[in-house]
């Protein structure tokens, strides 16, 4: 198992509005291609406000798969169209890091 760690510059001004449509479109969506998210969190750095998650994989070839169902997904496209048209951009910056553990890594502490 690996897992993939999603950082997304959000923005005060658009941040509700980011919030409604992850809760309520994205991870849906995602959960219907097959995404498990673990976890997700708010983070304030001193320049900007993130929106972090964590998705378990079963493998790097099943990650790259699903994400390309997902950005290929009519609804989604649409549901980022009109919400961009809407509220103005709601994501700023994205850092996506896969990452695989070490032979070392204790056993049950990963989420």
């Amino acid at each position: 198992m690996i897992h993939q760690l999603r950082i997304y510059e959000i923005f005060e001004d658009t941040k509700a509005a980011f919030h409604v449509r992850f809760r309520d479109h994205a991870a849906r969506l995602m959960r219907r291609h097959g995404f498990d998210i673990r976890a997700m969190w708010e983070a304030r750095t001193d320049v900007r406000t993130e929106f972090v998650y964590l998705l378990a994989w079963p493998d790097e070839a099943t990650l790259r798969a699903r994400w390309s169902a997902f950005m290929a997904d009519e609804e989604w496209s649409r549901i980022k169209r009109e919400t961009g048209a809407a509220a103005g951009p709601l994501v700023g910056a994205i850092e996506d890091r896969v990452l695989v553990p070490v032979d070392y890594t204790p056993t049950g502490s990963a989420p």
